[in-house]
């Protein structure tokens, strides 16, 4: 079943024109990163996603518009922005005493049970903590909540290195069960090709590339080539060539590796390599374009 499906989905700021005929379809159960440049609409989607905006197009979450039944919605949905929006003057207790308070589907017991494994103290206020331990509140909140779908934008940004591993076990962990959703959108792309079923790339509004990682695995190959056999794999058609201390290293799509193994050795690419690879074709279609 589809949790998420969108066709011609349509958002503008005056002239700018943020999404520009988006189609998106995400499956029950997946786990999507959503990748893109700054300023490709990946905030703008999840907003609307979200019922924070106004939208042209079709749209249903979890088969509700979420503009006009955003209550009921968000009783299944839970959302982490990149910048936290606990109040800086609460304490802990009282964040915990809130949001069972006014969510009906919070476990407390839970939420005091991931809090038992950081240093947070329940006295201490949200302005007293690091920004670490304000994202591991959040997301002890969050993962205490039974919803069925997690939409994270930018979740992880500006922590070190120990709490963003921390913050992706944990989900793993202790909140993904293979019946939630989660939607990502991050910068850091490295940390999350590991635990997604599926990647996105959107740029200009669109969707420009949507496959599932078995797919990606599949269908991508870099190749660090032999200097001798550089013209026999250039002929091959690669999508993008890169060179790193001296060697030609080019990216293919749908080539076959044991005909690639023989010009030099062979590895699936990174998300964020061929997230490059995509948008300079689509930079350079764009200039030949206006050429």
């Amino acid at each position: 079943m589809l949790c998420i499906e969108a066709r011609g989905l349509r958002k503008a700021f005056g002239t700018t024109i943020a999404l520009d005929g988006l189609d998106l379809h995400v499956e029950e159960g997946h786990i999507v990163g959503l990748i893109g440049p700054n300023g490709a609409g990946k905030t703008t989607a999840l907003n609307a996603i979200l019922g924070l905006t106004p939208y042209q197009g079709e749209l249903k979450v979890l088969g509700r518009d979420p503009w006009t039944d955003r209550d009921q919605l968000m009783r299944d949905v839970c959302f982490i922005a990149d910048v936290a929006v606990l109040p800086r003057w609460m304490r802990v207790s009282q964040a915990l005493e809130y949001v069972s308070g006014v969510h009906p589907r919070f476990d407390r017991a839970k939420a005091d049970g991931f809090l038992a494994k950081t240093t947070i103290k329940r006295a201490s206020r949200v302005r007293e903590l690091s920004k670490g331990m304000v994202t591991q509140l959040h997301l002890a909140l969050v993962m205490a909540i039974d919803a069925k779908l997690l939409v994270l934008d930018e979740p992880t940004l500006g922590l070190d290195i120990l709490f963003r591993k921390q913050f992706y076990d944990s989900l793993l962990n202790d909140y993904y069960d293979r019946t939630r959703t989660i939607v990502v959108t991050t910068h850091q792309v490295e940390e999350v090709q590991n635990i997604l079923t599926d990647v996105m790339f959107v740029n200009h509004g669109r969707i420009v590339l949507d496959c599932s990682m078995e797919e990606f695995e599949l269908r991508y190959a870099e190749l660090m080539v032999h200097p001798q056999h550089v013209a026999a794999a250039q002929a091959l058609k690669p999508i993008h060539e890169r060179q790193v201390f001296g060697r030609s290293i080019l990216l293919f799509d749908g080539v076959d590796r044991h005909r690639l193994a023989a010009l030099g050795e062979v590895r699936t690419p990174s998300i964020a390599d061929l997230f490059v690879a995509v948008m300079g074709n689509q930079a350079g279609a764009a200039q030949g374009a206006v050429a």
